[in-house]
């Protein structure tokens, strides 16, 4: 087309344009108004014909940009009705900017006009960058006036001039209900901690307020900022703009001037500004005279209201720092800043809107913060009556909105309530009542309605919608809500402005510039398109989708200002996409398969279960509901809500209506009762609605000062419908009377309430008594707490009278702000009594059965006399009292006077504690005499000096087992003594009593030594910390004659610690600790009640002879028996001289004890000789000098020897002689230890020679006195001359032992055993000799270092005996490595003939036997001759071994390496060993040829008895050839082949030769691979083998057939004794088989099945029949139950040979086996892990008395606490011979252990207790059970026998035991 074709086609085209216009002007006008925002389309100098005016629009809309027009010209055709061919004219004209209309080109070429609206094209002129010029006062306020005035036109027109989208209704755009608001405390900073809060609303946190309440009077200086807290949808922006509109309409008089900024418009500012340019040119300009209409506004301050919208969108926070000049220009957040700390504008009004986060660190520490929390239901009501005008419609929205609770839960969210509204407007007319929200199940598909219901006839172009999708997509990742016209595509902006999606308004870039802005209608708008694009786009892969389904923690006051936006809804959109609902509408969107579109929900479904298994924090959990919510998936919700723990928590982040509907939501999927805590956390006055009805919730515990009394009042609504609910807490929040009153009306409706908590509630008086009088109606209430509120002392008192009357309160507790009621629901019998009231008749006579006991602490409550008498009046009408305290109050001597006299009518069942109540010495006079009658008092403490006093009453007179009175600190002196036992004397049963801690001295000891007998029987009498001297002792010391009870005496100078006591009952192995509380243990206190000696025990005194004497003399007339403990620092020769010379006078002493004292070098030989001076001297301990111990024996008949240990004391050779010729003439002296001291070998030389006069029966111990080889050399030597030696071993190496055995007579068999002797070559001539003369030596050890493989040659060709047998047994380094070969030919060498051979490499030992004189034989020799190839190499070693082991019976190999060398030699030493009787060959390692080699010398051995080829590595085919060995062997008595291979032709090979061994009596084939079919063969092969005594077949894999095979023959087995089938797969129909056949093996002994799944049935089976001979019983493992285990248990009581059983690894949980006769031989049973716990334990533990000759327990892995240990702790003494209890958490551990149980310190203490009784038991470990270490550690060092550590550490037997 040419130009003028063009030109004509245009004009036409641009003439209907104007004329279609013409028609839709209303239309034209908006459209103008949303591209041109600040543009007046009204004013007074537009032109009045109607056309004109179209054509001014047109040019305006083109002037702006050609993006605009051309996004304008898409419009048209969009939305009006253009016909077809017209709009593609359009479009290709004008729609893509190729042509121009020529009017809009000419009119371009004129000047502007101007304009008339203030602030549109003007010349601009910077405000604030020249001086002010002078303006006389009247000018400037007309300027001021004159702007005045333009702003409130300027708002009005602004807000006048909106009028609705596209789509929405007019009541949409005008109906507005303000929405909730809160004060909160003063905010400060988290940077910026300085300084206090001032200033600030006088309302409470937590209180209503209205927006005109946001600007109420304030402090007359000083910034005024108010700041808006709400999340998003509350409606910040919406009431920002509300304030200007009412501002406008003359609403806020308070104000002249009102200025509203966006933070979002202010973020595009890149340049700095000063205030005047921000409100004049970036807000409206003065017309004239801006200077004085500023200078007005700073004068007038206080008058202008400056309001800034979404503070938290702010960029770039930057610094609280300022400049020096706050006039200076700069950024417009600094601005704001300076406006809010008054350096600009000050006392201006400035607010701000954010959503929570951390507030910029700009804001003063004064700002006040309000919380907006939306709507409640009145709120959501009045919004929706104001949105439809018509009723009827009105009503339906109503009725669609009661009936979704989902709806209505949404609407609380004024945003989303408004959507709902405009889905309702469209869903409502032709629908049916709940169709119509049943379309909006979620925010997601309302969304979804929303676009459609604008959307022309319902019909979306999916094309424009996916690109606007994108643009949002774009503006979220890129933080972008502002856009311009050149980001968005002119059709997709068409689209947006039709369905009015977009919002446009001017926004300024920099002073005098300025363009328009677009932004989505809300931010959830633009974030639930983009999730659209995100879900239904091709260009978005399936990873990138999944990666954007996250959950973002939004805490409250945290580091992070301001969050991403996409952290907001849009996981929560793709959750809600997710939903099958919304397949229908993204399907046509994405134009893509089915398939596909689901394919995509899946994704996000599968990010959602994810994160559904996770352990989230609060936020992210809250977050992931509402996600779970939109996806309407009732599978993934029911995942979530049984992932959530019991406890859950939410922590100091805010909380709406809708997040709590969101949880209830996921709540109601969950199986589980749950507990919620909210502390901390803002919370929205109504949501506590949202939890109505949900059932899963037993605990519900708020905490926060957001909480008042709306927030009560909705809860109050809620509770009644949460049928689960246990306990609730609400504390710290702000509730008044009318919030209580809501409560106390609701808690009533709540009978299964248990716990209730009001604390810090500052509830006065009058709210305590209304919350207490609603416990009658509570019937389960367990706890009422009341703390930390104000309540007077009258209050305080009514309270006590509530406790006391009301029948299920057992505890009051108050202290200082404490207050808690703790109540007993009422039993059975009583709720049916107060349901009946003919029963009620019946109730006095249970009322016995049913006493009740308060507990009542009144703690630091100021009470005085006249109150307590007030509350001593009360509970004398009242019930039994278990406790009183009435500590820290002000009773003084009267009320405490008044409180002891009245306790014994108080009937107080446990204990009244007055402690610091200002008592005097007087007062405590007068206490004394109150209670010295009352016979329930049992323990009565008072220490004025810690102003205690404490009575503690036992239930009943005749339980209480005496009195204890404590009057400790109290500055008694001796003068009150007698007045004070005068006022004991009378008191009934004093047992304990401590006068510690006053100035008694010593002439107050010795007046009370003479009244001590008029104070009865006592326990314990403390006298320490009284200013004691030795002289006390001695008066103390004969009260031993004249008071009965006195049992001992402890006295210690330096820490005057003095204690008499009466009997052992408080004498725990603990001293000086606590143990805790423990019924079961009870009984075990009389553990130590058998007859204790009475004991003196002296410690840190200086005992010279004259007070050794003078206490002597005392303790001569004391009664016995009696031990004596000394502790002195030193004790010369003279004092022990002076001891041990009273001795005979002191008959009655049974022990003699000197610790950590220092004693002579001479002092070993002043004891030695008391041995014969004083025959009733039984031992003598000393130990390194300082410690010293006598024992005595009752009487000089009774039986047993004498025993000396002298360790430690530094006694050389010169002491030997004196001390052998004391301890000469001791009768019997069964022992003797000189270990640890200087004898050296000399010593020990004189040692020896005087050993044979020394009477010694026992053992003797010379470890640790410096020895070297010539004391082992001397011991060889001596061994002749000393008879009656049995055993000998000396280490004169690293360990240094030396300990010799002896025996009563002169003993046949000597053991000799020496290590680590290090002999050199000329000791080797010597030791044969001094050998060859202990003829009776019969077993020689020489290991670690004593010979070499040469001296060891050497030793054997000299060593030569007349006759006899000798075991030499070497043990060392050098035998592992020197070879078969070597070795043998080390025996070859030995003088006398070799019976024995026995070699291990690993252990690195060679064992022979020898046997004296050498016999020579001459079969042997011509056999010997017959076989040996003279030829060879090796023919002279093989005549020398033929020669000594022509006798040779027994030859063992173990764990060797045969060479091809060793094979050959073996071979034919085989040949010629004619009496070979035993041949082992284990675990070792032979080559093919070398096996060979050895099975043709066995295939000759035809005598062989016993052949052991067992644990050795040898393959198929060389057990084949091995198998060759058994050739011939029909002397074969016991055959072990296990771990060989034998596969099938193996298997008959063995098969073949056991027909032949009929004297066979022991087969054992374990792990040898044999299968059911192997199994077959080999039971019909043993048919024959009736001499078969054992079977041994484990670890093979038999099976239930095989078991059948085994089972059938068996029987015909007469002398089977052991049979061992463990690990085989046998299963209960092979184990019932076997049962059947074993119980026909009447000789059988030993039967292990362990590790096979026998099941109840095997163990039935074996129960009906065990063999009568049955000793060793093994089912490890073997899947027993308790029916299983409790028949074999009742069949093999009585049993007279059973010696061990296991039935460990079983679940007998309620099945132990326990027995009624016992098992006399039973020696081990292993019942570990078996689920054994306390109640189990007992008749368990009867069971083990039954069995007296058990030595070992395993009990290890079970459930066992302090009561089994207590059970077996009473058992422990009753079993002589018990060694071990073996608790261990691991079969490979070492046993005895309590490991992996619950034990605590009391049950180790109860086991200890049992140890003590004398128990044999050599070691309780107890590893990981829950004991403090200190503990454990003092127990241990009391009880070395208790382990706690995790390593083998086994005490050795004493050496005097």
């Amino acid at each position: 087309m040419d130009s003028i074709s063009l030109q004509l086609g245009t004009k036409n085209l641009w003439g209907w344009l104007v004329r279609l216009l013409c028609k839709h002007s209303e239309w034209l006008s908006a459209k103008v108004k949303f591209f041109l925002p600040n543009m007046d389309v009204g004013a007074r100098n537009e032109a009045s014909d109607p056309t004109q005016r179209v054509v001014l629009q047109l040019r305006k809309l083109h002037t702006q940009s050609q993006i605009t027009w051309q996004a304008f010209i898409h419009c048209v055709c969009m939305e009006l009705d253009v016909p077809l061919d017209l709009e593609v004219l359009l479009l290709s004209t004008w729609g893509h900017g190729e042509g121009l209309p020529s009017q809009l080109e000419a009119d371009e070429e004129r000047p502007p006009e101007s304009q008339p609206h203030s602030g549109l094209k003007r010349p601009h002129q910077s405000c604030g960058s020249s001086p002010r010029p002078k303006q006389c006062r009247k000018q400037q306020r007309e300027l001021a006036k004159r702007y005045l005035q333009l702003l409130r036109t300027f708002a009005q027109q602004r807000y006048d001039s909106r009028s609705p989208g596209p789509g929405q209704s007019v009541a949409c755009h005008r109906t507005y209900i303000p929405p909730i608001l809160q004060w909160n405390r003063a905010s400060v900073p988290f940077d910026t901690q300085e300084g206090t809060v001032a200033g600030g609303p006088k309302a409470e946190d937590g209180t209503d307020v209205s927006i005109r309440d946001l600007f109420s009077a304030k402090a007359n200086k000083g910034p005024r900022v108010t700041v808006l807290l709400g999340k998003a949808g509350m409606g910040k922006t919406t009431l920002a703009h509300r304030l200007c509109q009412e501002w406008a309409d003359g609403q806020l008089e308070r104000f002249q001037a009102l200025f509203l900024f966006e933070f979002r418009q202010l973020n595009l500012i890149t340049n700095f500004l000063t205030l005047p340019q921000l409100l004049f040119d970036l807000y409206l300009r003065p017309e004239a005279g801006p200077e004085a209409v500023f200078q007005y506004l700073e004068e007038n301050a206080n008058k202008i209201l400056l309001i800034f919208d979404g503070l938290d969108e702010v960029l770039h926070p930057g610094s609280s720092k300022e400049a020096a000049d706050p006039e200076a220009s700069a950024s417009a957040l600094t601005l704001f800043s300076r406006l809010c700390h008054g350096t600009l504008l000050p006392g201006c009004w400035v607010m701000a809107t954010s959503r929570p986060g951390k507030l910029p660190a700009c804001l003063p520490t004064e700002v006040v913060t309000v919380s907006m929390w939306g709507f409640d239901g009145p709120r959501v009501e009045a919004y929706v009556s104001r949105f439809f005008s018509d009723q009827p419609v009105q009503e339906a929205a109503l009725a669609e909105l009661r009936a979704s609770r989902h709806l209505w839960s949404m609407c609380v969210v004024p945003a989303l309530c408004q959507v709902a509204c405009l889905c309702l407007h469209h869903l409502l007319p032709g629908r049916s009542p709940g169709q119509s929200a049943a379309l909006l199940p979620t925010v997601t598909q309302s969304y979804m309605q929303m676009v459609l219901s604008l959307s022309p006839q319902g019909l979306l172009p999916a094309e424009s919608l996916m690109g606007l999708g994108e643009v949002a997509l774009r503006g979220l990742e890129t933080g972008k809500v502002v856009f311009t016209a050149g980001d968005i595509p002119p059709p997709t902006m068409a689209f947006a402005a039709a369905l009015g999606l977009l919002t446009s308004f001017c926004v300024y870039t920099e002073p005098g510039h300025q363009e328009t802005g677009y932004v989505f209608t809300h931010l959830s708008l633009q974030q639930f398109l983009a999730a659209l694009h995100l879900m239904a786009s091709p260009k978005v892969d399936r990873e990138t989708l999944a990666q954007h389904v996250t959950l973002k923690s939004r805490w409250v006051l945290r580091t992070k200002a301001r969050l991403g936006l996409l952290d907001h809804h849009l996981p929560t959109f793709l959750a809600g996409l997710a939903s099958c609902a919304c397949h229908p509408f993204l399907t046509p969107l994405a134009q893509q398969e089915e398939v596909w579109v689901r394919a995509r929900q899946a994704a996000v479904m599968q990010a959602l279960e994810k994160l559904a298994t996770r352990k989230l924090t609060g936020p992210k959990l809250i977050e992931l509901c509402h996600c779970v919510a939109e996806t309407q998936k009732p599978e993934l919700a029911s995942l979530v809500a049984q992932s959530l723990p019991h406890h859950l928590s939410f922590r100091n982040f805010l909380l709406t209506y809708a997040d709590l509907a969101a949880l209830t939501n996921i709540l109601g999927h969950r199986d589980a009762p749950i507990h919620l805590d909210f502390e901390g956390c803002p919370l929205e006055p109504h949501c506590p609605e949202a939890l109505a009805g949900c059932g899963q919730v037993e605990n519900l515990s708020f905490k926060s000062r957001k909480c008042g009394d709306a927030f009560a009042e909705a809860l109050s609504r809620s509770l009644p419908t949460m049928g689960s609910l246990k306990k609730l807490g609400l504390s710290g929040s702000r509730i008044t009377a009318r919030g209580i009153s809501h409560l106390v009306q609701a808690l009533p409706l709540c009978p299964q309430l248990e716990e209730v908590s009001f604390q810090d509630n500052q509830l006065k008086d009058g709210e305590v008594l209304n919350i207490v009088e609603i416990l009658p109606r509570l019937p389960q209430l367990r706890m009422l707490d009341l703390s930390r509120n104000s309540v007077s002392v009258s209050t305080l008192l009514s309270l006590t009278k509530v406790a006391v009357t009301y029948p299920t309160i057992r505890k009051l507790q108050v202290r200082e702000t404490d207050l808690v009621f703790l109540l007993s629901p009422p039993t059975e019998t009583t709720t049916e009594l107060q349901r009946d009231p003919d029963l009620q008749e019946n109730a006095s006579l249970r009322k016995e059965a049913q006493r009740r006991s308060l507990e009542l602490r009144l703690q630091k409550c100021q009470l005085r006399v006249y109150d307590v008498k007030l509350l001593l009046a009360q509970l004398r009408k009242g019930p039994q009292l278990d406790e009183v305290d009435l500590s820290g109050n002000q009773l003084e001597d009267e009320g405490c006077q008044l409180v002891a006299e009245a306790a014994p009518q108080l009937h107080i069942a446990r204990k009244l504690d007055l402690s610091d109540n200002g008592l005097s010495v007087a007062g405590m006079q007068r206490v004394l005499s109150a209670v010295r009658t009352c016979r329930t008092l049992a323990e009565l403490h008072i220490s004025l000096l810690h102003k205690t006093m404490v009575l503690m009453f036992a239930p009943e007179p005749e339980e209480q087992e005496g009195i204890q009175k404590r009057l400790t600190h109290c500055g008694l002196q001796a003068q009150h003594l007698e007045q004070l036992c005068k006022a004991l004397g009378g008191s009934c049963h004093l047992t304990y009593l401590d006068l510690s801690g006053n100035a008694l001295g010593d002439e107050g000891v010795a007046l009370l030594a003479q009244l001590l007998p008029g104070l009865g029987a006592l326990q314990l009498l403390n006298l320490s910390e009284n200013g004691l001297s030795l002289d006390a002792v001695f008066s103390l010391t004969q009260c031993f004659s004249t008071v009965q009870w006195l049992q001992r005496l402890d006295f210690s100078s330096e820490s005057q610690h003095v204690i008499l006591r009466g009997d052992s009952r408080g004498r725990h192995l603990l001293a000086g600790g606590s143990l805790p509380e423990f019924q079961a243990g009870a009984q075990f206190l009389g553990f130590r009640q058998r007859r204790i000696p009475r004991s003196f025990c002296l410690k840190e005194c200086q005992l010279e002879p004259p007070s050794l004497s003078r206490l002597c003399e005392t303790l001569e007339k004391c009664p016995g028996p009696l031990e004596v403990e000394l502790f002195c620092k030193v004790l010369s020769d003279q004092s022990l001289e002076t001891l041990l010379r009273h001795l005979p006078r002191l008959p009655q002493l049974s022990l003699l004890q000197l610790s950590q004292t220092g004693l002579s070098p001479r002092s070993p030989l002043l004891l030695a000789d008391l041995f014969s001076l004083y025959p009733r001297v039984q031992k003598v301990d000393l130990r390194s000098l300082h410690h010293m111990t006598l024992h005595f024996r009752f009487s000089e008949e009774q039986e047993g020897g004498c025993c000396g240990r002298f360790t430690g004391c530094g006694l050389s050779q010169e002491h030997m002689e004196p001390l052998c010729w004391s301890l000469s003439k001791c009768e019997d002296l069964s022992q003797l230890d000189l270990s640890a001291n200087l004898l050296g070998d000399d010593g020990l030389k004189s040692l020896l020679e005087c050993l044979p006069q020394v009477p010694i029966s026992g053992s003797l111990d010379l470890s640790h006195n410096g020895i070297s080889q010539e004391s082992a050399l001397r011991l060889v030597e001596t061994l002749p001359s000393c008879p009656r030696v049995r055993e000998a071993s000396v280490n004169p190496g690293s360990k240094q032992t030396f300990w010799i055995h002896f025996s009563r007579k002169e003993e046949a068999r000597k053991t000799l055993r020496l290590s680590e002797c290090s002999f050199r070559p000329e000791h080797v001539p010597r030791l044969a000799t001094g050998l060859s003369q202990a003829l009776r030596l019969t077993e020689l050890t020489l290991n670690q270092g004593c010979l070499d493989l040469e001296q060891l040659t050497i030793l054997l060709g000299l060593l030569k005996w007349p006759a006899g047998l000798l075991t030499l047994r070497v043990e060392e380094p050098w035998v592992g490595r020197a070879g078969v070969l070597t070795l043998l030919e080390v025996c070859a060498h030995a003088s006398g003939n070799v019976t024995g051979i026995s070699i291990s490499e690993t252990q690195e030992q060679l064992c022979m036997q020898l046997e004296f004189p050498h016999q020579e034989n001459p079969e042997a020799v011509a056999l010997r001759l017959a076989h040996c190839d003279l030829g060879t190499h090796h023919s002279l070693l093989v005549r020398e071994l033929m020669e000594t082991c022509a006798r040779l019976r027994q030859l063992s190999l173990s764990q060797v390496k045969l060479c091809e060398a060793s094979s050959l030699l073996l071979q034919s030493l085989l040949l010629s060993l004619s009496e070979l009787k035993n041949f082992r060959l284990t675990s070792s390692c032979v080559s093919s040829d070398g096996l060979a080699h050895l099975t043709f010398g066995l295939s000759h051995c035809h005598h062989l008895e016993e052949l052991d080829l067992s644990n050795n590595q040898f393959g198929k085919e060389d057990t084949k050839v091995l198998m060759g060995a058994l050739e011939g062997k029909c002397w074969l008595k016991r055959l072990d082949l296990s771990h060989l291979p034998l596969g099938s032709s193996t298997l008959a090979v063995l098969i073949q030769g056991l027909s032949h061994m009929s004297l066979l009596q022991s087969l054992r084939l374990s792990r040898s691979g044999i299968d059911d079919i192997g199994c077959c063969h080999l039971s019909e092969a043993l048919r024959t083998a009736t001499s078969l005594a054992e079977l041994g077949l484990s670890h093979n894999q038999i099976g239930d057939t095989g078991a059948e095979h085994l089972a059938a023959i068996l029987p015909g087995l007469p002398e089977l004794r052991k049979i061992d089938l463990s690990a085989n797969g046998i299963g209960p129909a092979g184990g019932a088989r076997l049962a059947e056949s074993l119980t026909l093996c009447e000789h059988l002994e030993e039967l292990m099945l362990d590790c096979n799944a026998l099941g109840d049935l095997t163990a039935l089976g074996l129960a009906r029949g065990l063999p009568q001979h049955l000793r060793v019983l093994h089912l490890r493992s073997s899947h027993l139950g308790p029916e299983g285990a409790l028949s074999l248990g009742q069949a093999l009581d009585g049993c007279p040979y059973v010696e061990e059983i296991s039935l460990a690894e079983n679940s007998l949980a309620g099945g132990i086996p326990h027995f009624c006769q016992g098992l006399p031989l039973l020696r081990q049973i292993d019942l570990m892990s078996c689920e054994i716990d306390n109640q189990t334990a007992k008749p368990l533990a009867a069971s083990f008395v039954l069995c007296p000759a058990l030595e070992e327990i395993m009990l290890s892995w079970n459930l066992l606490g302090d009561e089994a240990a207590a059970e077996l702790a009473q058992v422990l003494p009753r079993m002589g011979r018990l060694k071990r209890v073996d608790l261990f958490p691991l079969p490979l551990c070492p046993p005895g252990s309590l490991e992996k149980n619950r034990i605590t310190a009391y049950g180790a203490w109860l086991l200890a207790e049992g140890l003590a009784q004398g128990s044999g038991i050599q070691v309780i470990r107890l590893w990981n059970n829950p004991i403090p270490q200190d503990t454990a550690q003092h127990l241990q060092s009391q009880e070395p026998r208790l382990d706690f550590a995790f390593f083998d550490h086994q005490p050795q037997v004493p050496w005097d035991a």
